[in-house]
């Protein structure tokens, strides 16, 4: 059996049986550790193949920050949340403010957190962001009490399905004050 005409179906095993994002570095080496010599480009069209190959079905390939993984599509996962919904692990609108702050204004301290938000950040929240592995550590501002910076990590990536932080939907324009007053009066 030539090992090229099987690629995809080697690749697809790969990302099946990972469960998690695999690199395409990672794939060569593993393909190269059952002897099967392989370079980058090749699998990149083994992955194009499998791409093609899923394109009517439900699943489909994605590259995300780590890597490349299988996953079922958007528009099939909702027949699927009863499986998942573990109501332990919602997320609260102040868990959600404090990332989506992390994420468009990174590096940040907690004190910049706290300006934008208007109100104190739990510790509880940042916790939690950091037991997720959402958020890292780094480094600290150079100012009295060495605040530290937070940033977004590749998990937190990963989880919202995005290949980097430029891919974060942009931001919606603030509305002056006054042109809300006038859209209101007018209403």
């Amino acid at each position: 059996m030539n090992n090229f005409e099987n690629l995809p179906n080697l690749v697809e095993s790969i990302l099946f049986g990972a469960g998690r994002p695999v690199r395409l570095s990672e794939i060569k080496s593993l393909m190269g550790s059952q002897n099967i010599d392989v370079d980058l480009p090749s699998i990149k069209i083994a992955l194009n193949s499998l791409e093609e190959r899923y394109a009517d079905s439900s699943i489909e390939i994605k590259e995300v920050a780590s890597g490349f993984r299988m996953q079922i599509k958007e528009s099939y996962g909702d027949c699927l949340y009863p499986l998942w919904n573990d109501t332990s692990s919602r997320l609260s609108k102040a868990l959600m403010e404090t990332i989506s702050i992390i994420a468009y204004k990174q590096p940040v301290t907690r004190g910049d957190i706290e300006d934008i938000r208007g109100v104190t950040v739990s510790t509880q929240i940042i916790r939690s962001l950091l037991d997720r592995e959402w958020i890292k550590v780094n480094g600290y501002r150079d100012v009295p009490g060495r605040p530290a910076l937070y940033e977004t990590t590749k998990t937190f990536l990963n989880d919202l399905n995005l290949k980097s932080i430029n891919n974060l939907p942009q931001l919606p324009e603030a509305i002056p004050a006054e042109d809300s007053l006038d859209k209101l009066e007018a209403g």
